[in-house]
């Protein structure tokens, strides 16, 4: 094993150890709404792509609204209600997108959201 390499997992190994759980909740989320917003300006081919991208951010909000329920959840229980609300909303909205009687918009507007707070920039103003 050539030193590059042995680097190159040490550094791997310890960036993997440094990540924290918003960085990782940030990452799913931009993953997600990455994955919504190509499939969407794809045109009406890719909907199964949306489908799918879709199904991947209804899973993601469904285990955000069962961490929020939980007891032992430290967020502020006003914060904790807030997004159970932000869950309901987009198992509810994802619904109308997929039947084509609402706007996919309000979903990625959501996401950017979460992740402006998830990065510690705050609500945009």
């Amino acid at each position: 094993m050539n030193a590059q390499t042995m680097a190159q997992r040490a550094y791997a190994e310890n960036a993997l150890s440094t990540r924290t759980d918003r960085s990782i909740e940030y990452e799913l989320f931009a993953r997600v709404t990455h994955r919504i917003k190509a499939a969407a300006e794809a045109g009406p081919r890719a909907f199964p792509r949306l489908v799918e991208a879709l199904h991947e951010n209804r899973k993601l909000w469904t285990a955000l609204a069962v961490d929020v329920v939980d007891a032992e959840n430290k967020l502020p229980s006003e914060l904790r209600a807030q997004i159970f609300y932000l869950a309901e909303f987009t198992q509810v909205h994802t619904g109308k997108v997929l039947a084509k009687k609402a706007r996919i918009a309000p979903l990625l507007e959501i996401n950017a959201a979460i992740m402006r707070g998830l990065s510690g920039r705050g609500a945009k103003k």
